[in-house]
């Protein structure tokens, strides 16, 4: 089992509220993933809650594989999302992809 981690730093927003709706907005997009791509074992998201930290969002998913990971990143559902949603709001972004 693979488990693809990805934490996001997003741009600045007019508003907490603003931020955290499209933090919401991130958040069901992305679960929805889970019946859409029949690789994906389990997608979840998570806010980060300490201020002094410089994450925003984690994503947390599991694959069978690193090929699954990358057909994962490649499938179109997950591009619409990335570059969709995300892309725009996105100020960083950290991955990392491990044997559990």
């Amino acid at each position: 089992m693979v488990k693809h981690i990805v934490m996001f730093k997003l741009k600045e927003f007019n508003s907490e509220e603003e931020k955290l709706n499209k933090m919401n907005e991130i958040k069901q997009a992305l679960e929805a993933l889970i019946e859409k791509i029949d690789i994906l074992r389990a997608i979840r998201v998570d806010f980060n809650i300490n201020p002094a930290e410089t994450w925003d969002l984690i994503l947390t998913t599991e694959l069978d594989s690193l090929e699954d990971v990358n057909t994962y990143a490649n499938h179109p559902e997950h591009v619409a999302v990335a570059k969709g949603i995300i892309g725009p709001v996105k100020a960083d972004r950290a991955c990392v992809d491990y044997v559990e």
